[in-house]
């Protein structure tokens, strides 16, 4: 007889991932969620959070892990994910100034397998406990014939909060400003298909070869979870430092994403030596002979995320960055008169 399992569709293993991180889920949950897991659609009170804004506006994005989870199943690891994908939205409306505050995931795979997807949504909950982000809802998917047997596509939403007179959009940029970079651990989520196949089908590599000027193996570095930048711009928020701009360097590389935050009058020179290649980004260069624009356009070549700020708020960004600690900052660059575009200097 042919029924929904029989077609590629196992209600219960469905069933059975949603049993397994319920309370793991729930975890994440802060005081505002008024629904438990497994309803239709999740409830968040504003009430009180609206209270502590002048213009309370909600701030969205949507992303996804792209072609990582590919690395993952080479390697068998896929304890990362879940952290990569809350890094990945969360990242994108920090620039703005907003506060993350809600998370919806979605997970789907030709067959799905709850050990895999236990571990995914496992490191998603960390990475959500970690920046006071609630998980609070999510879609677990098997689709055979939209998916290949084996890969998993993971993506999310967020929704966060900023106040209306304090949003950051790069307006008041201006020549002379500033340009800082926040160091990446790798290619965080962008530039996969790429590197695969330089990796994997040029150079004939495999995840488990060592990485050439590094004590982890390729499959560790390309794993390296994105770095989530909330507490670092949340840091120099709250202790007064005036960022004008703010980017998130993802597809697109640092010369795609730069120029979104630009006002029409200006653009950013990079001083490329300005801060340290990582050994894959080594790799990547060393395998093929790319040209210098393609590279900076696919990968975020060492740099996640930029800040632009007046040259005069410079001392007060590098001493709290300092007394932060954690993540690596950068002097890269300057605005100059141009045309929303990134020159790259060496």
């Amino acid at each position: 007889m042919i029924d929904y399992k029989a077609a590629g569709v196992d209600i219960d293993t469905g069933n059975e991932i949603v049993n397994r991180i319920k309370r793991r889920v729930k975890q994440t949950f802060s005081s505002n969620v008024l629904t438990d897991l497994g309803g239709f659609a999740g409830l968040y009170d504003l009430k009180t959070l609206v209270n502590q804004y002048e213009h309370p506006v909600l701030v969205q994005s949507i992303d996804g892990l792209g072609t990582k989870p590919i690395i993952a199943k080479l390697a068998g690891n896929y304890q990362y994910l879940g952290y990569d994908l809350l890094s990945a939205t969360a990242n994108d409306i920090i620039v703005v100034g907003a506060k993350p505050l809600v998370l919806l995931d979605y997970v789907a795979s030709a067959k799905l397998d709850a050990n895999i997807i236990e571990t995914i949504i496992n490191s998603m909950c960390r990475a959500c406990q970690e920046n006071d982000v609630s998980l609070i809802g999510g879609e677990t998917a098997e689709m055979p014939g939209v998916y290949q047997t084996g890969e998993i596509d993971i993506a999310g939403i967020i929704t966060g909060i900023v106040d209306k007179n304090k949003v950051i959009d790069g307006r008041f940029i201006q020549p002379g400003d500033s340009v800082y970079g926040l160091a990446s651990s790798g290619l965080h989520t962008n530039g996969y298909s790429l590197a695969r196949k330089l990796i994997f089908e040029t150079a004939k590599l495999t995840v488990d070869d060592n990485l050439p000027g590094s004590t982890l193996t390729i499959g560790e570095a390309l794993l390296a979870p994105h770095i989530n930048y909330f507490k670092f711009v949340d840091f120099m928020l709250s202790h007064a430092l005036e960022i004008k701009g703010m980017a998130h360097i993802t597809g697109g590389g640092l010369l795609e994403n730069v120029p979104r935050i630009l006002p029409a009058h200006c653009s950013v020179r990079l001083q490329i030596k300005g801060w340290p290649t990582l050994p894959i980004f080594d790799l990547l260069k060393n395998i093929e002979p790319l040209p210098i624009q393609d590279l900076y356009r696919t990968f975020n070549m060492g740099i996640g995320y930029v800040l632009i700020i007046d040259s005069k708020q410079a001392s007060h960004l590098e001493k709290l960055a300092k007394e932060l600690g954690t993540y690596h900052l950068y002097k890269i660059g300057e605005v100059i008169s141009g045309k929303q575009e990134v020159e790259l200097c060496s």
